[in-house]
């Protein structure tokens, strides 16, 4: 899924959940190809969608970590397409937020909400009928979803509107402060843009600031040629400094051949066939590093439920140190620190929560705007040349003319040493010599 929030391929903004297949709630998942595609399968009992969903639930280790916290109290906004509140997964939790993609759908167009509410069931669906056990289980099912809408579906007619018109160029960054102004204790960004901007920047920064969990999508051209330096493109937001960026791994918990290598990837989290919610009680199954970035950011909300005064930094922290599956040395560019495991991560942040220091500035707990200049405004820049053909020469001199000096005062004082008489030398020396007696 595809949009642009300036006019130029460049600063494409994407959804990378990569391709879904749909099934209806009584049928089977099915494998997904690369290229999104719908294809048959046969009937299944009504909880077949929560059998689906037990290989993920054990490599996250989530029957152990529900033991701990499900999530209760916290808010994670879903800065994506949309989210089908009425989804009987779902109902309940969803709060609605804004919609910054207002007015590029014709009058009267409904947003189809797929992608959004795929995103939505993995952190917090709860399930459905008696005692929820049919359905999508989530993560955190005890969390609640701030729905916020920063893109649109490919199949939407406003797709190329807002694709095209410059007033929806800073949706994701308006997106964030909204959510963070909501109330949001995590933030999950299920997107793709190739290019950063100040203003997501400025966003993040202030988000971070007011403790919130930012967690995204580290994107899906892995399969592409590498760069020079053998990593694939890298992705905003997931690049910034202090947001999360989740690669996705497949069913052997390998790096997904999709998912982007570079240095920004953090964690990791299965994304292959992984099964969610979609409109309208239907269920999809898909892959990409969406689906991962979901799961991440529900074991974010299980921490913060535990910890609600944990700083994101330390978050973060917790959820590295609890990661299985370390590559050799540690860390790679494919997998980062791992495989994201919910139980050994709230076990991890049990440790390190005593430790969680808030910091006031003179503003006091609402501290500073990093969208304005700190201080006064800082004058023009002084650039200096430096000739380095010049310098080199100088100093080459400047080497050889100190050489020669020292060497001159070494001989200097050899050749003084050797010409002092003994009355300047201070020694006794021998006497006149006395004349023959007559």
């Amino acid at each position: 899924m595809r949009t642009t929030v300036t006019p130029g391929a460049l600063r494409a903004l994407r959804a990378v959940g990569g391709a879904v297949t749909r099934a209806p709630a009584v049928v089977l998942p099915v494998l997904a190809a690369v290229a999104a595609v719908l294809a048959p399968v046969p009937a299944a009992r009504a909880d077949d969608v929560r059998d689906s969903q037990r290989e993920v639930l054990r490599t996250l280790d989530l029957p152990a970590a529900w033991r701990i916290s499900e999530g209760r109290g916290v808010t994670v906004a879903v800065l994506d397409s949309g989210v089908d509140r009425d989804h009987r997964d779902l109902a309940g939790s969803v709060i609605e937020g804004r919609d910054f993609t207002a007015g590029a759908n014709p009058p009267g167009v409904d947003p189809l909400r797929l992608h959004g509410t795929y995103m939505a069931s993995l952190i917090a669906g709860h399930g459905h009928g008696p005692g929820g056990a049919d359905g999508v289980i989530g993560v955190a099912p005890r969390a609640r979803v701030l729905s916020v809408r920063v893109i649109l579906e490919d199949e939407e007619p406003g797709f190329r509107e807002f694709n095209t018109a410059e007033r929806y160029e800073n949706v994701v960054a308006r997106g964030i402060r909204h959510a963070v102004d909501r109330g949001a204790d995590v933030i999950n960004m299920s997107i793709s843009k190739e290019l950063a901007t100040r203003e997501e920047r400025s966003a993040i920064r202030y988000a971070i600031s007011k403790g919130v969990v930012l967690v995204a999508a580290a994107g899906n051209e892995g399969a592409k040629e590498p760069d020079a330096g053998g990593h694939a493109p890298y992705s905003y937001p997931a690049a910034f400094p202090g947001v999360v960026s989740v690669a996705a791994t497949d069913r052997g918990l390998r790096r997904a051949s999709f998912s982007n290598r570079n240095p920004s990837v953090l964690v990791a989290a299965p994304g292959v066939d992984i099964l969610g919610a979609g409109p309208g009680d239907e269920y999809w199954v898909g892959r990409g590093t969406s689906q991962a970035t979901a799961l991440v950011s529900g074991v974010a909300a299980l921490i913060k439920a535990k910890y609600p005064k944990m700083s994101p930094v330390l978050v973060v922290q917790a959820i590295t140190e609890g990661a299985t599956r370390r590559p050799t040395g540690g860390y790679d560019t494919g997998t980062g620190f791992g495989v994201v495991n919910a139980t050994r991560a709230l076990a991890a942040a049990a440790r390190i929560s005593r430790h969680t220091l808030t910091a006031e500035g003179a503003r006091g707990a609402g501290g500073h705007d990093p969208a304005r200049p700190l201080g006064p405004a800082a004058g023009p820049v002084r650039v200096v040349h430096r000739d380095r053909d010049r310098i080199t020469l100088y100093g080459g001199v400047a080497v050889a003319a100190g050489f020669g000096a020292v060497v001159s005062l070494i001989a200097l004082a050899v050749f003084v040493g050797r010409t002092r008489s003994p009355e300047t030398s201070g020694r006794p020396g021998p006497g006149p010599v006395a004349a023959p007696w007559p």
